[in-house]
This record gives C-alpha cells, structure tokens and sequence, in this order.
C-alpha cells in the first residue's frame, strides 16, 4: 500500500527529500537539470573570479585538473567538461602538470552522513547565532591593516583523463588568507591551488583593470558600508545576485555564506547577516554535522534543488560560534557523470583563526 505524505507545497527541499524516499523507485524523480547546474555554475564562477589570465591556453586537455584561486571553491566540475571553456573566458591558471596541485596529491573522494534537516526552529536557531554574534569581542580593523584567516580545507572533484572520470580530493590542509581592507592587496597560501610559497591576490581582471568591490567579491571597507537592518540587507542581496545561481533564494543564501566564511564582517553586519538568513525560504536546521577538522555542531542549511547539494554552515552547538562551513551531494547521481553520490563532500572548511595583522605575510603567534 502507497504510503501518504504531507503536501509538497508545505516541505522545505530537505524535508521533500526525506519524504521521497517512502515512494517506490519508478514513483520517485530523479533531479534535473544537471547540465544547466554546470552552465550556471561555470557562468558564476566566470563573473567572480577577477584575476589576471596567465599561459593557460597551452595545457592540453589531458592535462591536470583545473584548481581554483578563489577564496572559497564555489563548483564542482567536470574536468575535461569545462577546461577549455574556463580557459577560453580567461578566468583561470592551470597550476600543476600531473598532480592536483603543488604539494597536494590527489586523494580519495570525502564522505559523511547526510544529517537531517528540518525547518523547525530555525528562525530561533538562527536568532541565538545572531545574539553570539552581537555578545562576541569587537575587533577593529584599522586603515592599511590585513584581515588574517586561516582554516583546513579540503575539495572533492570530478577528475576527468581521456575517456574515464574519477572521483578524487585534495586532502585536508592548511589555508592562509591575507586581505587588506581596501582590498588592493592580499595573499594566498593553500597548496592545492597556489605555488610554494603562496601567490598574490589582486582585484585586477584579464585586461589588468582593478575591479570595484560588490556582494560577490567585497574587502571589508565594503562590507562596513553595508546596511544592518537585516530587511534591507536582504533586498539589497536579492537585488544585486539577480539571475546569478540557480535560483533567487539559492544565491541569497549562497551569498550570505561567503560573507560570512573567509572574511571579517564588522560587529552589526554580522548580525544582520545571520537575521537576513533566517528570512530565506527553504533555510533548514541541521541537528547534527562536522567541520573539516571534525568539530561538531548544529548547522544552518539549504538545499540546492538544481544541483542536490546542501550548503551547511556549521556552529558550536554550546556557544554558537562559526566553527566553518560544507557543501555535501544530498540527492543521487549528482554530477555529469553521475558519480557524486548522497553523502560526497564536495567541499569542508574549518575555520581555525580570524585575525587582524599589520603585515602581509604575518602569522599570528597562535596561527602556528
């Protein structure tokens, strides 16, 4: 006998899940929309990365897979999918010949257990975050200083050589961020996308033009411009993300995060930010999940019904202080391949120190 289930209309993409799996396999939809995730996602990663084009052209395509310099990898693709395509737009550097990296061996795809999410409780969950948030110690940032964040990160992709693709990661590693307020200078070292030694980061595009500060890529002046009330945040965040993702709500929140995840937001910001996010629809609680570095907590979710991954961002179940953030495939044959099963970890962060430094390059006594 087919079992009943509450109406669609009423679930969150999550609880929708969970529902779908009472049905028999030829009642249940597969997701869709697969390629046009990439398309989207491709285009996303186009419009935000805005550093300068080096000799990328010359890679063949059974060349190492591509590593992102983004702050945060924000996609997974395919690699012979979408190499040349990121190369013709003039966005990217290949980084290795061989390897995934300079000093980061390709390894085994990440996995964990999808946790549960439900819309119970969220505006409350997210309302203790806030008030941790406004009760936390100022930090003041100064003219000429350098937000300092350093985590563990690690990345699984779709490692695509001749005709067979594979599933692989970079490994759990160190990352260190240097950013300065105006955002004219910056650093990064993270061996699964930059060299020995780290590489500049700059707000140049490929033709060497400085690019202004916005939502999708913002340096803490900025973010102090901002405004704090969440209702106006939020519409400022609709408004300027419009056509960007996979859909409205999707980006909101897909923006919110990054604001929040390898920056350092003025005191009020932050809390708006977290007020904002409680006001998306489709934001869901998890009760259960782990950082990079296995730290547990509660999260703050959502589900990209396009793609069927679930962006968590992760808390201290006790203090609710940030702890990082992850990306992990929630519904089946995720990917053009089809090879990102329920339960790949496309992506893990673990944020370890947030810092204000004087120096580029300078690491904080308690970063070691």
């Amino acid at each position: 006998m087919r079992q009943s289930r509450p109406s669609d209309s009423r679930l969150t993409p999550d609880e929708r899940l969970e529902s779908e799996q009472l049905l028999s396999p030829e009642e249940a939809d597969l997701p869709a929309g697969r390629h046009a995730f990439h398309k989207e996602a491709l285009m996303t990663f186009i419009q935000q990365d805005t550093r300068s084009t080096t000799a990328a052209s010359a890679a063949p395509p059974s060349a190492a897979p591509v590593r992102r310099r983004l702050l945060r990898p924000l996609i997974v693709l395919p690699v012979a999918a979408c190499s040349l395509a990121l190369v013709a737009a003039g966005v990217l550097t290949f980084t290795g010949s061989g390897e995934a990296g300079h000093g980061s061996a390709a390894g085994p795809a990440l996995t964990a257990t999808v946790g549960a999410g439900t819309s119970a409780g969220v505006p409350q969950l997210l309302d203790r975050i806030s008030l941790a948030s406004a009760e936390s110690p100022q930090v003041e940032v100064r003219a000429g200083q350098y937000v300092y964040v350093e985590s563990k990160v690690a990345t699984t992709y779709e490692k695509t050589v001749g005709d067979k693709t594979t599933l692989a990661s970079d490994g759990i590693h160190r990352r260190q961020v240097w950013l300065s307020t105006d955002g004219t200078k910056g650093w990064l070292i993270d061996p699964a996308v930059s060299p020995p030694g780290g590489e500049k980061l700059d707000r140049t595009n490929e033709k060497g033009e400085s690019e202004p500060s916005r939502l999708n890529a913002p340096t803490y002046d900025y973010l102090a411009t901002l405004p704090t009330d969440p209702d106006t945040l939020l519409a400022k965040i609709y408004k300027e993300t419009k056509g960007m993702g996979n859909s409205p709500d999707q980006q909101a929140f897909t923006t919110i995060g990054d604001l929040l995840h390898e920056s350092l937001p003025p005191a009020e910001l932050n809390t708006a930010l977290y007020k904002a996010a409680a006001k998306i629809p489709g934001v869901v609680h998890v009760e259960d999940a782990a950082d990079a570095i296995g730290r547990r907590g509660v999260a703050v979710a959502r589900l990209d019904e396009t793609s069927g991954v679930r962006t968590e961002w992760i808390f201290d179940a006790k203090t609710f202080t940030y702890l990082g953030e992850r990306t992990i495939q929630v519904r089946p044959d995720g990917g053009d391949s089809g090879l990102i099963k329920p339960g790949t970890v496309l992506y893990t962060e673990a944020v370890t120190l947030r810092r204000v430094v004087d120096e580029l390059k300078e690491t904080p006594a308690s970063g070691a």
